[in-house]
């Protein structure tokens, strides 16, 4: 069962935003973690010092591409279907795709 183009590139993209927002938060420090010194006028107190957004992008692209590997293997070979997350013996609508 093949997908098409757009379909792969717009769930990767849901994959890599969702990625984002998971290692955004990894390695950062704040300037009490570093020195107690906050940088200038207008720095918030728990703004990061060393923020990288090129790491992080880089980071996003590897964890969505696992992920979005994942998501398409359980799509093309049939893992977990609607029917194997059905705890309540629910009726299952097919909608013939």
């Amino acid at each position: 069962m093949a997908m098409n183009w757009t379909s792969i590139a717009a769930i990767y993209v849901l994959f890599w935003v969702m990625s984002a927002f998971i290692v955004l938060p990894i390695g950062l420090r704040t300037p009490d973690e570093v020195d107690g010194h906050v940088v200038g006028r207008g720095h918030a107190d728990s703004a990061p010092v060393n923020f990288r957004p090129m790491l992080v992008a880089k980071r996003a692209t590897v964890l969505a591409a696992v992920l979005f590997g994942l998501y398409y293997a359980n799509y093309a070979l049939g893992w977990f279907t609607v029917e194997d997350i059905n705890f309540f013996d629910a009726p299952v609508k097919d909608l013939g795709y």
